[in-house]
């Protein structure tokens, strides 16, 4: 049985308890995967490595609005299309595109519009891989002989980019926000992938649903494993829809120490 995992987003700013979004259980989390990796080296035959990225001036940061009275928004604030269409926010650039992106976000069903602490900067410590999982991904790629694949997501400063497969509001005229057709392909290649990494509550979710709703040949091959990844604190209520249709759907889900039984 040939065997990949998709690691979403084990990055410092989420990973490290001086990262910028630290995800409470994360470290621990981060151990279970690395210790899977250099345990069973030989069962893993491919590993694809998420990374979220982002400019200063991105839409979901504080700086990009502001309210009448030029203040920015504190970190996790929600901005709703009513907070945008009333003046309660005020996008400060790319203005149309802004207000059409939190109406559409809404429109769709999917969370409303969130604002982050200034995360996982292009270029930044904060955007790398955590070490002691570059560490397990560099020992396994010398053994094997094979090179993590790592892809980013969220370059694009007017639409968020939770799940790896597909921006939550693509736009038609930027390529990198539509779905992501050639990781499909590469990963459906495989009798079995492995899904985990940071947050559950939110990249890890969104990843899950954009392959019960893109990738429905996946569907059969996927296992989650519920140990490798932690909540956002206080929202995993949020994604808790996703978890259950993936469990109708019959996603399997296990712990690290069972998936190689």
């Amino acid at each position: 049985m040939t065997t990949a995992f998709l690691i979403i987003d084990a990055q410092f700013d989420f990973c490290h308890p001086d990262g910028a979004l630290f995800v409470p259980g994360a470290e621990q989390d981060i151990e279970r995967i690395s210790n899977l990796i250099r345990q069973h080296t030989n069962a893993i035959d491919h590993i694809v490595v998420t990374l979220d990225t982002h400019h200063l001036l991105d839409i979901a940061h504080p700086m990009f609005w502001q309210d009448a009275t030029g203040n920015h928004p504190d970190p996790f604030t929600r901005i709703s299309a009513e907070d945008v269409d009333n003046g309660r926010w005020i996008p400060r650039f790319a203005v149309d595109t802004a207000k059409r992106y939190v109406r559409d976000l809404e429109a769709s069903g999917q969370f409303q519009h969130f604002i982050w602490p200034e995360h996982c900067l292009i270029g930044s410590r904060g955007a790398s891989l955590h070490d002691t999982l570059l560490n397990a991904l560099k020992d396994w790629s010398r053994h094997r002989e094979l090179d993590y694949v790592a892809i980013q997501k969220g370059l694009h400063p007017l639409s968020e980019h939770f799940g790896i497969f597909q921006a939550q509001v693509p736009d038609p005229s930027v390529p990198e926000t539509q779905l992501n057709t050639k990781l499909i392909a590469d990963l459906v290649r495989f009798d079995r992938v492995y899904l985990m990494g940071e947050a559950k509550s939110h990249c890890v979710a969104n990843s899950l649903k954009q392959i019960l709703d893109y990738a429905p040949e996946l569907v059969p091959k996927l296992v989650v494993v519920t140990d490798c990844m932690s909540d956002v604190t206080g929202l995993g209520y949020l994604a808790d829809p996703i978890y259950a249709e993936a469990r109708s759907k019959k996603v399997l889900f296990a712990t690290s120490d069972a998936i190689f039984r």
